[in-house]
């Protein structure tokens, strides 16, 4: 009797999964055509992104050649386009060479703006926004408005911020440019007194330190 109450079970069984095959068998085809779809659709992708990585590692490198080489204006170019076409970490580093060959060929206005529009940008990593920072005060000492830079360095002289000892010796060159002499000197002496600064800047803070209260 056993038996023939298995084979009755599994009859059962069976009917019940065709009936289910038959209601829902073209939804567990779909998904698993889905899930190859998927699964190659990602490979081709990552593939297509290494492919873009070293074609822009490519370009990137032949600007720096056209660089080393002296050849500034195509060097700038060739920066220029990768910034504006490559993401990730060769378009941002393309932003600051284009700045710095602006610079070297003398538009320093044109520098601090590419600067400027990095340190701005949210979606660069905080360190290489406060470098550009950092470049845009270096750069816009001579012309740019002096109350204007220390209002932009302001956050970087921060005792955690690891740059703060270069942004406290560019706000200090901004505040004797504004006329602020007093000021400036103070800013020194913070410089001067931080054992964290690197020793050459401390030992300019305590020279201008001197040269100021003559």
């Amino acid at each position: 009797m056993s038996d023939i109450f298995q084979e009755v079970d599994e009859e059962l069984r069976r009917e019940n999964f065709a009936k289910l095959w038959a209601r829902f068998g073209k939804y567990v085809i779909a998904l698993a055509v889905l899930i190859v779809l998927a699964t190659a659709g990602v490979t081709q992708w990552r593939q297509y992104q290494k492919h873009q990585r070293e074609a822009e590692g490519a370009r990137y490198i032949a600007a720096l050649d056209l660089a080393r080489a002296g050849k500034d204006k195509d060097a700038a170019d060739a920066f220029s386009v990768i910034a504006r076409q490559a993401g990730g970490g060769h378009g941002m580093l393309a932003r600051l060479e284009e700045a710095a060959l602006k610079a070297r060929s003398g538009d320093t206005a044109g520098a601090v703006q590419l600067y400027g529009a990095v340190a701005a940008d949210t979606s660069v990593d905080p360190i290489y926004r406060d470098v550009a920072t950092l470049l845009a005060a270096q750069y816009g000492l001579d012309t740019g408005d002096p109350k204007a830079i220390i209002a932009q360095l302001a956050p970087l002289t921060s005792a955690t911020n690891p740059w703060h000892p270069t942004a406290l010796e560019l706000t200090a060159l901004a505040q004797l440019k504004s006329g602020d002499k007093a000021t400036a000197r103070a800013t020194y002496k913070r410089i001067a007194d931080d054992l964290s600064a690197p020793q050459n800047l401390r030992a300019r803070a305590t020279e201008m330190i001197a040269a100021l209260a003559e």
